[in-house]
């Protein structure tokens, strides 16, 4: 008779397809939780990629706003009822530019700066003696980034020789 008090050892008596067995679904589970946390880690990352990617989409539609803004800063202002609506203007026109500002978007230089085509879009090439050959004369249209990705071009007017 057996004694009841002996443990037999789960590995000793097991057989060895059971062992077997057993080491195929470890590895299995092991290789199911890797791939489960390479798709979650995937999902954040898409997640984060399509959330910055409609955050660009918002701030790129409101530049117009803010260039009408500032071609509204431009207009020359001769009574004091004028100088009050300019001084709103300019107000909502900070505003703009700081909320932008925050949200990383930076403008693009180009006074003085030789024309790069990966930021700005020449829309004229002009004579000039003042200025070297394919160096910015002017801007007509600002141009920005959202962290190192253009946002929109600066459209700019260039000096030829």
């Amino acid at each position: 008779m057996a004694e009841p008090d002996a443990v037999a050892e789960p590995d000793a008596v097991a057989e060895p397809d059971a062992v077997a067995q057993r080491d195929e679904y470890y590895d299995l589970l092991l290789r199911k939780t890797a791939e489960f946390d390479n798709y979650r880690k995937r999902v954040d990352r898409e997640r984060a990629a399509l959330a910055s990617a409609a955050a660009a989409d918002l701030l790129e539609e409101l530049l117009p706003v803010v260039d009408n803004l500032e071609r509204a800063l431009e207009a020359q202002v001769d009574d004091g009822a004028a100088a009050a609506y300019r001084s709103g203007v300019e107000m909502i026109h900070r505003q703009m530019l700081d909320l932008l500002r925050k949200r990383g978007v930076t403008p693009i230089e180009t006074a003085g700066e030789d024309f790069d085509p990966n930021v700005h879009q020449a829309i004229a090439h002009e004579e000039s003696a003042d200025h070297r050959a394919g160096e910015i004369i002017g801007e007509v249209r600002r141009g920005y980034m959202l962290g190192g990705r253009l946002l929109r071009a600066a459209m700019v007017r260039v000096a030829k020789t």
